[in-house]
């Protein structure tokens, strides 16, 4: 893999084209700087020791927490991302600490019992401005978290919540209420792609769950090695440690296949990117800002491959019996959960009468959403088993 050479590299080991922390635009509500962390440094530790953070443990990704000890959840899945995101960043010299941020706090707007909760809560808030993940993600982190004195929120560099709000891309077309109304506070240049630290955190996203969703669907035997033979990059890895290794054990051949995955991936990103690089020339961060493209993704080829795994994993595991059996229920909790707060039909539990008074809004709705969202999936189970005579089984 040829190095770069189209770009001075800084005292710091960083390319001319990485965020600086050092270069930040800085904080809504302005603070002394920490003598012993960078900008971006400080800002992870103010993910990890957040309130959102621990509540991704019990954060579904897949299957529901309590169904095996050893499956994802948001949180492992979201470490998982950050490793990844940070290996793609020193390949890249960009900032790891920014990288590590964003990846870690890229599922707080996450609700629980995986993408079903998030279906139902953009239902049930229609008419109310909807419910997108990526938007609760920057309420949690500009309001919603309330734990310092002086600010609501953790207070995160103009480089993490740009990187939170547009690490999929430039924000266009139907855009969030929460994203119009936070760029108007303090422009995120909405219409811009992210600098390079959150494109690596996206593609890392891409590549953990493609990889670990096999592991744990393997797991779960929603399908079985063999099945495998046929699908992109999982079906190559299989054949390599069959024929170096024909009697390993099947759960030493399942992490083979993931490692060797997850290896292919990020080499490929990693070529990709310099190749992108080498073609763009940015000099600032400014430049990969404007030049109109994602720089920090799969080539053409990946991408190809990447469609196949994500086509057996729909067909095999998210719409498997199991999985579906799980979403009914959640749809069911979550439903029930959001018209009796609405209606105001039973006792309010303490979390929702703290968040209204400490949001002093008049928009029940939003709030009631914020409050679900926020849920683990053992509390939403809990809080609808005090309410509600029956509470479906997920496991």
């Amino acid at each position: 893999m040829k190095s770069l050479d189209i770009t001075s590299f800084g005292r710091d080991g960083l390319a001319s084209y990485a965020c600086r922390a050092s270069e930040s635009k800085g904080r809504l509500y302005q603070e002394p700087e920490s003598p012993t962390r960078t900008a971006f440094q400080r800002d992870r530790d103010r993910i990890i020791h957040s309130t959102a953070f621990r509540r991704l443990k019990h954060k579904t990704q897949v299957f529901v927490h309590h169904v095996g000890d050893h499956y994802r959840t948001r949180l492992t899945h979201s470490i998982e991302v950050s490793q990844i995101a940070r290996s793609l960043a020193r390949a890249l010299q960009v900032d790891e600490d920014l990288a590590e941020s964003l990846a870690l706090s890229h599922d707080f707007g996450h609700t629980p019992f995986g993408h079903v909760g998030e279906d139902i809560l953009d239902e049930l808030m229609d008419g109310y401005g909807g419910f997108d993940h990526n938007a609760q993600s920057l309420r949690i982190v500009t309001m919603l978290e309330q734990q310092y004195a002086e600010f609501d929120g953790l207070n995160l560099c103009w480089e993490t919540l740009e990187g939170l709000v547009k690490h999929n891309g430039p924000v266009v077309g139907d855009v969030p209420q929460t994203f119009i109304d936070f760029n108007e506070l303090w422009g995120l240049d909405l219409g811009s792609h992210a600098g390079l630290e959150a494109q690596c955190a996206a593609v890392a996203d891409d590549i953990a769950y493609n990889a670990h969703d096999l592991d744990d669907g393997l797991r779960a035997r929603l399908f079985a090695l063999d099945d495998l033979w046929a699908v992109p990059l999982a079906g190559d890895a299989l054949r390599i440690v069959h024929d170096k290794y024909p009697d390993l054990e099947d759960h030493r051949v399942r992490h083979e296949i993931v490692r060797r995955q997850i290896t292919a991936m990020v080499e490929d990103v990693i070529i990709n990117a310099k190749a992108n690089l080498s073609e763009v020339k940015p000099v600032s961060a400014s430049d990969v800002r404007n030049c109109g493209k994602t720089i920090v993704c799969f080539s053409d080829g990946m991408k190809i491959r990447e469609k196949g795994i994500k086509g057996f994993l729909f067909d095999k595991m998210y719409r498997s019996p199991d999985v579906m059996r799980m979403r009914d229920g959640a749809e069911i909790i979550i439903r029930n959960l959001f018209n009796v707060y609405l209606n105001e039909t039973g006792d309010m539990p303490n979390g929702l009468q703290r968040l209204s008074v400490k949001m002093k809004s008049n928009d029940r709705p939003r709030t009631i959403a914020d409050f679900i969202a926020g849920m683990t999936d053992s509390y939403a189970i809990s809080e609808h088993e005090r309410m509600f005579d029956a509470t479906p089984d997920l496991g």
